[in-house]
């Protein structure tokens, strides 16, 4: 039944313990650890990997969505921060990691 997978039978003191089951006992926890991973650290991992490639492929000239929502053209590129234009002749620093998305060249203008 399935009461015995959550509660364990009371043995009297010297019987003998139920044969096998070792393996099958952790099984549902085995399935349950493979779920989380292809369910959610795998797909985040992927995400993470792809961002990271996304920030390292940044030059001058692209445009970008920033976290906080502000469109803006990537004027200068540095090691962990990037000069975004958000207005003309106002460019603001952001960290790298705040840079959403790169949108595809000619969007700014189309807004």
């Amino acid at each position: 039944m399935i009461t015995e997978f959550f509660i364990s039978n009371a043995h009297a003191e010297g019987a003998a313990a139920p044969a096998g089951g070792g393996f099958l006992e952790f099984l549902p926890l085995i399935a349950l650890l493979a779920v989380f991973y292809f369910l959610i650290l795998r797909p985040q991992q992927k995400r993470a990997k792809e961002h990271k490639a996304m920030m390292d492929a940044l030059q001058k000239g692209d445009e970008v969505v920033t976290g906080g929502g502000a469109l803006g053209r990537v004027e200068k590129v540095g090691e962990e921060y990037v000069a975004v234009e958000v207005a003309a002749g106002v460019i603001v620093q952001y960290q790298k990691f705040a840079i959403q998305t790169v949108l595809p060249k000619g969007t700014i203008k189309a807004l």
